[in-house]
């Protein structure tokens, strides 16, 4: 791609791979993109308010616990687990003694921890494609929260596969054998959300 040259995001998503270079030298056009096993993908439409605040709430339990050990970043940030797969996780949490994944790109090589909250456009994805590609990449732990049914559904890395250890709701408290520091439960995470008359 030569210095200077527009390229449309949709000639990029024909071309195979596409990498995390194609992707950097996109034109700003307000959209975010992931690239998906070297194919440029539109997220779109943006989430809504209820995902954000879940998404705030959650990392800001997830800081207060762990603050000491870990340091919490929230989307939009480049998870950049290879050339040609490039994510943008709703949280990625990273123990203090692996700062150096964190880069001028973003983040390079696997956190230990992701989070992905659910909304209706977003919910394939999270679930197969970013489900497959985090145990890909070797991510520890993975956490789907399903805002609709207000729980969070915890997989853990065994080999190169997840399996679902636990589904948390209501009043039970997530445990993490990786993140002792947690402690926080959906029904404190959903109480906090603000009353919004139009969902």
């Amino acid at each position: 791609m030569g210095k200077g040259k527009t390229v449309r995001p949709d000639c990029l998503v024909r071309e195979q791979p596409v990498t995390y270079e194609d992707y950097a030298n996109l034109p700003d056009d307000g959209m975010r993109y992931e690239i998906n096993d070297g194919r440029l993908e539109a997220m779109t439409p943006g989430p809504n308010a209820l995902h954000q605040f879940v998404v705030q709430q959650i990392e800001h339990r997830v800081m207060q616990d762990c603050l000491r050990d870990y340091v919490v970043l929230s989307a939009p940030i480049d998870l950049i687990l290879s050339e040609t797969e490039v994510r943008q996780p709703d949280i990625a949490m990273i123990h203090r003694n692996r700062l150096s994944i964190v880069t001028k790109r973003g983040i390079e090589g696997p956190p230990d921890l992701v989070v992905e909250v659910l909304s209706p456009f977003s919910a394939k994805r999270d679930r197969r494609q970013k489900l497959h590609a985090y145990a890909k990449y070797l991510i520890p732990e993975y956490w789907i929260v399903d805002i609709n049914n207000e729980l969070l559904e915890q997989y853990v890395l065994t080999g190169q596969r997840y399996e679902l250890l636990e589904v948390y709701q209501e009043n039970e408290p997530v445990h993490s054998g990786k993140f002792p520091c947690l402690s926080f439960t959906m029904r404190e995470i959903m109480d906090n959300i603000p009353d919004l008359p139009n969902f």
